[in-house]
């Protein structure tokens, strides 16, 4: 709450574009000359004048003047204007209507506008209806607007000026607006500070006036430190999105509030290094490596949505040990890769690529020889995850028998069976499909000697990690004839974007698919990766929920209620549990709800406490031995 001193600080608050996201005058407009054929025409010339008077390019008077004379409205159009309002307040301002209320006698609304409809939306937000300030609209007998009430300085050139004038407030006064009218009470010297506020309009030259900008109100009343429903601006969180992740992702970061950049390349590591710098949140897909180097670089992250399946092109062990959450997509694109799979596998067993190239060609080859259904045929699946698994179901309903190799010990599912080992699995396959994750231990798992372990004229699909298999030792065997045919998603190396060229041993061989590592692009599958990964990622950050990280330990927590949240993420050494509880217990701290989880590198403890406690509290905290990162919410 703001200090009651006896020389407080007041806060002098604009209306149009500032309190509410839209200019009453233009929407009063828009809904008076509904029907009417010239209404487009005319709303449109209501809002320049507005915009030059906002932008200081046209005397405010005047362009009052001419804007009413447009207007044609009467007193119903302004009771359907106030509904309308009603919906289009602030976000930033509907969040902190505590700070309002409760700091209702150091709050003023000095507008251009019209007292008629800002009293009834400002005043429901805890505004003293004697501290707004505005025109008066002038009416005939009907009821209908013929004018403005001249004898209100705010008619007239500097009416806030003289308005402001007039209030004699003593103390520091800030003002918070969107207009040049809001600058020139900074101009005046009747205020302090001004504050550009651009949550819903950004006029350069005002901002270029400005002390300060403010993105939201949650802005300005954390750069002076005051009450505020948020933790923090969620305009400051910078989030760096790469690698053209769908725009659903964009769409929930901007929804939110965040400050989004979005790429839609990858980006090497020294470019990495250097973007990186004060961002919060980064997203990528599979080809930006989030090295050691990267990540000590980042100065501010606080997560990661990887936007596919894998997380090998993370540094995990960094990541974990910098506090950083990692959240990917272990679901979400399973059935756009099976499906790929099985056509695939199709193709390849039919034959129809080569049957397609000569049919380019003008030559006709129709011909059952080396053509088979893949029906009654032997799938072997090396790894029986989310993929391998799902594969194994669509396959056994296509008629193939199914055989899976697996390090970790897994359920079969419906007739499918486990091999002991990759030798027995090769021995036995018609198809091998390849669907591991992408840790070291699997790298290079398929060279010579595994191709070799296979049945003559075996269909091969690798659609897991590039480095699993030996592009060499597979283009000769293929070449051999030992494969009878390939399909390859994804390569040791891959071009960084489109404009890269491809190069590998593979190009040119007959019955070979190779695809640019699409196994899970497609629409639907990048949607529900792009809902899915932020929906993780604003979950962390907004409730400090880990449900569903990758390396952080998983914690599922309530909604805040009305206390506030400390995050305490640690070395998983002993006693650092022991040692906050003292902390709460030495200031008489009321916890209201604490968990606590750990894995073998980190512990997470969450406590949800009374809103009353010192700056000491929160330095003490910080300053636990083993401490990696602290946060707080509410």
């Amino acid at each position: 709450m703001l200090t009651q001193t006896l020389n407080p600080t007041h806060i002098v608050i604009d209306f149009d574009s500032t309190f509410t996201k839209v200019e009453g005058l233009d929407e009063l407009a828009q809904i008076a000359l509904a029907g009417q054929d010239d209404r487009e025409v005319r709303v449109q010339q209501i809002r320049d004048l507005t915009d030059q008077g906002m932008n200081g390019e046209m005397p405010f008077a005047e362009g009052l003047r001419r804007r009413i004379a447009l207007l044609s409205a009467n007193r119903s159009h302004i009771d359907l204007l106030i509904d309308y309002l009603r919906t289009k307040v602030s976000e930033s301002f509907l969040r902190n209507k505590a700070f309002i209320t409760d700091n209702a006698d150091h709050i003023y609304v000095v507008s251009s506008g019209f007292k008629e409809f800002i009293v009834p939306i400002v005043t429901e937000l805890g505004v003293r209806a004697d501290h707004v300030f505005a025109n008066d609209f002038l009416f005939d007998e009907e009821g209908n607007i013929v004018g403005v009430d001249k004898e209100n300085v705010l008619a007239s050139d500097g009416g806030k000026i003289k308005l402001l004038r007039t209030l004699n407030l003593v103390g520091d006064v800030y003002v918070i607006g969107d207009g040049y009218t809001d600058y020139e009470l900074r101009e005046s010297g009747l205020a302090n500070r001004f504050y550009a506020f651009t949550e819903n309009v950004n006029r350069p030259r005002v901002v270029e006036k400005a002390d300060h900008v403010s993105g939201s109100l949650d802005e300005f009343l954390y750069d002076n430190k005051l009450s505020r429903s948020q933790s923090y601006p969620k305009s400051r969180i910078k989030v760096l999105l790469l690698e053209n992740v769908h725009p659903a992702a964009v769409k929930a970061f901007e929804q939110e509030g965040f400050n989004v950049e979005f790429l839609k390349g990858a980006l090497d590591e020294d470019e990495l290094c250097e973007r990186i710098r004060d961002v919060s949140i980064i997203g990528i897909r599979s080809k930006t490596h989030l090295t050691k180097k990267v990540l000590e670089s980042a100065n501010r992250l606080m997560a990661i949505g990887a936007f596919c399946i894998g997380t090998n092109q993370i540094d995990l062990e960094t990541a974990t040990e910098r506090g950083v959450a990692v959240f990917n997509a272990p679901y979400s694109n399973t059935r756009s890769v099976v499906e790929l799979a099985i056509g695939q596998m199709i193709m390849l067993i039919r034959k129809i690529f080569p049957k397609s190239t000569s049919m380019h060609q003008g030559i006709w080859d129709k011909s059952a020889s080396g053509s088979y259904e893949i029906r009654g045929k032997k799938l072997g699946l090396v790894g029986y995850g989310n993929i391998g698994s799902q594969l194994s179901v669509v396959a056994e309903a296509l008629g193939m028998e199914v055989y899976f190799y697996d390090v970790v010990d897994r359920l079969a599912i419906g007739n499918a069976r486990k091999v002991s080992s990759m030798a027995e699995l090769f021995a036995i396959a018609d198809v091998i499909s390849l669907h591991v994750d992408g840790r070291k231990d699997n790298s290079y798992i398929i060279g010579k000697e595994q191709f070799d372990q296979m049945k003559d004229g075996v269909i091969f699909l690798n659609l897991s990690r590039g480095h699993v298999v030996e592009i060499d030792a597979l283009a000769a065997a293929i070449k051999s004839g030992k494969i009878a045919g390939a399909a390859v998603d994804v390569f040791p190396k891959e071009p960084k974007t489109n404009n890269e060229a491809f190069e590998s041993e593979l190009i040119g061989l007959d019955n070979v698919i190779l695809s640019p590592h699409i196994g899970g692009s497609t629409e639907e599958a990048q949607e529900n990766i792009g809902h899915y990964v932020p929906a993780k990622l604003l979950e962390y950050i907004n409730n400090g929920s880990s449900y569903g990280s990758y390396n952080f330990p998983e914690v599922q927590l309530p909604k805040l209620g009305d206390s506030h949240r400390l995050l305490h993420v640690h070395a998983n050494v002993p006693g650092v549990l022991a040692k906050l509880n003292s902390i709460f217990a030495k200031h008489n701290i009321n916890i209201t709800g604490q968990y606590l989880k750990t894995n073998e590198t980190i512990g997470y403890v969450i406590a949800d406490i009374s809103k009353k406690y010192s700056e000491e509290f929160i330095r003490e905290l910080r300053a636990v031995d083993g401490t990696i990162r602290f946060r707080m919410l509410y």
